[in-house]
């Protein structure tokens, strides 16, 4: 069982991780900003998708439209998978990411 102390520290990396490649992109495209916990992406349409960290269930939460997504953190691999086997996170987001700006993006 993971520790708070850990799962925290494991979802800044992730979290931050996941920041600085977004901030490649180009900003009238999507705009980035993390803070406390909280990574929240915002499109040129004013769409947003929001990235959260939820300490009490030791996952990671993806909303974008009507989709949901929680990601845990595998033991053995350090990955973070769905809940419901829809994919690791970094590979789910890109997609999202990739299908709204109708262009394939990797994180």
């Amino acid at each position: 069982m993971i520790t708070d102390h850990e799962f925290a520290r494991a979802s800044d990396l992730l979290m931050q991780s996941l920041f600085a490649s977004l901030l490649e992109l180009d900003p009238d495209e999507i705009d980035c900003d993390l803070a406390m916990g909280v990574l929240s992406m915002q499109f040129a349409d004013g769409k947003k998708f929001i990235l959260n960290r939820q300490s009490a269930a030791n996952q990671i939460w993806l909303a974008h439209g009507v989709t949901a997504y929680h990601f845990a953190q595998d033991a053995k691999t350090g990955q973070w998978l769905d809940t419901k086997g829809r994919g690791e996170v970094k590979g789910v987001l890109a997609k999202a990411i990739g299908d709204k700006l109708g262009r394939p993006i990797a994180l």
